[in-house]
C-alpha cells in the first residue's frame, strides 16, 4: 500500500487550492495520507525561499494571477487579499497534529476547513473561536485547543525538520518514498506516479 506524506500549512492558498484532490486520488489508490504540518518559514530559511511580501514585484503579481486562474479552474471562492494573512499559524497547525493523533474526525476536513477559513471566509485561524469551531464541524473536541501543545510542538518541529531533510521547499509538497511533489498542479503526476507503482 504506498503511503503519502503530505507536508502543509493551513494558510497557503496553494494548499486551500488544492480542495479534496489529494485525498481522491489517495482513495483511488488504496494510499494513507500522513498530514504533516511543518514552519515554512524555516523551510524558507533553510532553502532558500522568500516570503511572499518580500518577493520582486513580477513575481508578487504572477503569484495573484495564478491564484485567479486555479481558483477560477477549480471553481473555488478565493479572497486574494484576505483580512488575515499572514496569521499565526501555529495554533491551527498544532490543532491538525492533535487531531490526527486522537482520531476519529475528519482530518482532510479539518486541514481544508482553517484554509478555507482563511482564503474565503475572512476568518483569523489563530483565533479559538474559529479554531474550535472548525474541530467541532470535523468531528474533533473543540478542547484539542489547549491539550498537547508540547507533543504538537514537538511534532511540528519534527515534521520541519524532516522535510527540509527530505528535500522539500514549500507547501503544498506531497511525498511518496523518494519522489518529491511540490504544488497543488503536481497532484495528477502524484497520480500517474501511483499507478505505476501499482
Amino acid at each position: 500500500m504506498a503511503h503519502i506524506d503530505y507536508y502543509m500549512i493551513t494558510l497557503s492558498p496553494f494548499c486551500y487550492l488544492a480542495g479534496d484532490e489529494l485525498e481522491q486520488i489517495a482513495e483511488k489508490h488504496g494510499a494513507t495520507i500522513a498530514y504533516k504540518p511543518v514552519n515554512l518559514l524555516q523551510i524558507f530559511a533553510a532553502t532558500g525561499g522568500i516570503v511572499p511580501a518580500d518577493r520582486h514585484p513580477a513575481r508578487q503579481a504572477y503569484r495573484m494571477q495564478e491564484l485567479t486562474r486555479v481558483a477560477k479552474a477549480k471553481g473555488l471562492p478565493i479572497n486574494l487579499m484576505p483580512a488575515f494573512f499572514p496569521s499565526n499559524p501555529v495554533p491551527s497547525c498544532y490543532s491538525v497534529i492533535n487531531a490526527q493523533n486522537s482520531g476519529g474526525g475528519d482530518v482532510a476536513g479539518l486541514c481544508q476547513s482553517f484554509l478555507r477559513a482563511c482564503w474565503a471566509e475572512e476568518k483569523d485561524v489563530a483565533e479559538d473561536i474559529v479554531l474550535r469551531t472548525c474541530l467541532t464541524e470535523n468531528g474533533f473536541d473543540p478542547d484539542l485547543v489547549k491539550s498537547g501543545l508540547l507533543s504538537g510542538a514537538v511534532t511540528f518541529e519534527r515534521n520541519t525538520e524532516e522535510a527540509i531533510k527530505k528535500g522539500v521547499f514549500g507547501a503544498p509538497t506531497y511525498v511518496v518514498g523518494d519522489q518529491i511533489f511540490w504544488g497543488q498542479d503536481r497532484l495528477s503526476y502524484l497520480d500517474e506516479y501511483l499507478v505505476e507503482q501499482s
